[in-house]
């Protein structure tokens, strides 16, 4: 299973009843319990998604008239 931090522990701990959710922008992140106090821990997951790079214009100087 995922591995997260507690922020009530102050500690890394194995993140019980894990469930795998996709966030609004689309980034996959795990969601679970503190196996020791309860409290809600969440980790993105990284490399979720690629981003497309944009194609850009080439900038020319604007010409005064």
């Amino acid at each position: 299973m995922a591995e997260g931090y507690c922020f009530k522990c102050k500690a890394k701990k194995e993140i019980s009843e894990a469930v795998e959710e996709t966030m609004k922008n689309g980034r996959k992140a795990i969601k679970g319990k503190c196996p020791t106090c309860g409290v809600v821990m969440f980790k993105i997951l990284g490399g979720s998604k690629a981003a497309a790079p944009a194609a850009a214009a080439p900038k020319t100087p604007i010409q005064p008239s």
